[in-house]
Formats: structure tokens, C-alpha cells, sequence
């Protein structure tokens, strides 16, 4: 248990901070920055994989069609939930993904109840419309829908319910996303080559060092959590998961210096309430299954 809540704090400490290590290539584009992690995460995975000598379970993998199709739509949504996340942290909106993987959670609900044919309970329902009533309020103060936010939510959801359909840990799942994506990587590097506009390779040595190390920041923090979910309960990691957008509102108010109205304050403690009132509800419904499960073997 103190394991896996370590794993788990550690990877959501990472996560929070990522910010910081986006903002030293702010003046490289954010989809030439996508390119460079995408592709140094692979390298990263295949060494590790290597060294795992898990070359039997990935072949497996892209065996199977079923899979394969649903990797392809996991690899295309993270590799999009990468892109607006990288934009939004270089062009000044930290605080818009620390609002969208506040509500991620509560997106979840609405996935699973479309999706997976779950029923929530009446306090997981009146979470998912104060978060609702939330992001209306944040797009009226706004004056425009906050779009990073229920990009960067509804994106990482839906991978979270690709993942869910496929069920592999987070080297062998990294490892094929990556696979998957790193030739769309690769063509857009030739296409940068070929129109001479790439400005990565132009940053100064240690720059480019520290964007090698792209694939290490990604790969950690899910090497961590695929560890840590493997020993604490669901409902341990609904409140360890919230570490990290905490730390990026954080980065942007006191770090970055973005502007935090008023308004936005009132919408994220009525996030707060709704994420207190969903935690609360799936405890109580924890602890009403818990018996009837002991009490079945």
C-alpha cells in the first residue's frame, strides 16, 4: 500500500511539473515539440522493452486486429491530448489544463455511463453538473468556451476508455502508441527538413540535450502510475490524481503569472466541491459493495 501510494504520488508530482519542462522549447512549435517526444519516446521504449525482452507480448499485440484498431485510436487521442497540452503551456494557458484534467475525472462518468453502460450514483450526477456549471461560468468570464480544457479532458477520457478496452500495462501500451505514431513524426521531420523551417535542432546544445529527454518525462510518470494502480484501490487514486493539476494552477498563478479572475476562482471551487462531493458518493458506494463482495466468498 505505502508502495504504490509513493508510485503514484511521484507520478502525479511529475505530471504537475511538466509545465517547466515545456516552457524551455517555448520558442520551438508546439508541433515540432510533439514530433521530438513522440519520437524519443519510442527510442526510450524500445530500450526498455529490450531490456525486458517483451518482444513475444508486443507481437501479440499488432496480431491481434481487434487491438490494433483500438491502439490506432489511443495513439492518435494521446498524441493529440500531447499537442494541445504543449501549445497550451507555451502560449499561456496553464491554468485552462489545470481546469481540464480537474474535470477529466468527471468526464469519466459521463464516458462510462455512454460507453460502458455504468450508473452513477446521485451524488456522482450532481458532481458532473457542478463541474458543468463550472466550465459555463469559467466561458462566460472567458467571454469564449475554454476549449484547451475540454479538449485536453475529453481527449485524455476517451484514451482512458481505449485504454480500458485493451487492457496491457504501460510499457507494452507506451510502446505501441508510440510505434504507432513515430512515422507521422518522422514525415513531419522530413517535411521540416525539406522546407528548412525546423528550429529544434537550432536551439543551443544543452537545449537539445534536455529535449532528447523528452521520452524519460514521458515514459516515468506512466511507468509510475502503472505500478501504483497496480496495489491501491480506485477510489486511493481518485484523490492522488488531483497532485497534478493542483501543482499547474499553482505554476500558472505564482510561476507564470497568468491572469486568475475572480470569476475563475468562484468556477474552481465550485470544481473543488464537485470533485469533494464525487470522491464522497463512490466512498460511500465502496463501502455499501464491500460487504456484499466478503461476504460472497
Amino acid at each position: 500500500m505505502r508502495n504504490g501510494l509513493g508510485n503514484a504520488v511521484i507520478a502525479y508530482v511529475m505530471w504537475g511539473l511538466l509545465p517547466l519542462y515545456w516552457k524551455l522549447f517555448e520558442d520551438v512549435p508546439a508541433g515540432e515539440i510533439l514530433s521530438h517526444r513522440i519520437v524519443w519516446s519510442f527510442v526510450f521504449m524500445v530500450a526498455l522493452v529490450a531490456i525486458q525482452t517483451r518482444w513475444g507480448d508486443m507481437a501479440g499485440v499488432f496480431k491481434n486486429r481487434a487491438a490494433l484498431l483500438t491502439l490506432v485510436a489511443s495513439s492518435l487521442l494521446i498524441a493529440a491530448n500531447w499537442l494541445i497540452f504543449i501549445w497550451a503551456v507555451n502560449n499561456g494557458h496553464v491554468v485552462e489544463t489545470s481546469l481540464g484534467y480537474y474535470i477529466t475525472p468527471l468526464l469519466n462518468v459521463l464516458l462510462a455511463v455512454l460507453f460502458l453502460r455504468e450508473k452513477p450514483n446521485r451524488g456522482q450526477w450532481l458532481a458532473v453538473a457542478l463541474a458543468g456549471a463550472a466550465v459555463l461560468l469559467i466561458a462566460f468570464d472567458y467571454g469564449i468556451f475554454p476549449w484547451v480544457s475540454v479538449s485536453l479532458a475529453g481527449t485524455f477520457g476517451l484514451y482512458g476508455l481505449a485504454k480500458k478496452k485493451i487492457k496491457q500495462d504501460a510499457s507494452i501500451g507506451l510502446f505501441a502508441e508510440t510505434a504507432i505514431v513515430v512515422p507521422l513524426a518522422l514525415l513531419y521531420w522530413a517535411y521540416l527538413g525539406a522546407d528548412g523551417s525546423a528550429k529544434a535542432w537550432m536551439l543551443p546544445a544543452g537545449t537539445i540535450v534536455e529535449l532528447l529527454v523528452a521520452g524519460v518525462a514521458t515514459a516515468l510518470p506512466l511507468l509510475f502510475f502503472a505500478k501504483a494502480a497496480g496495489k491501491l484501490s480506485l477510489s486511493t487514486l481518485g484523490f492522488v490524481q488531483y497532485i497534478g493539476p493542483t501543482i499547474q494552477l499553482a505554476l500558472s498563478a505564482f510561476v507564470f503569472k497568468e491572469t486568475i479572475t475572480p470569476a475563475l476562482i468562484v468556477g474552481f471551487a465550485i470544481i473543488w466541491t464537485a470533485i469533494a462531493v464525487y470522491a464522497a458518493s463512490s466512498v460511500r458506494a465502496a463501502r455499501t459493495v464491500t460487504p456484499r463482495t466478503s461476504g460472497a466468498g
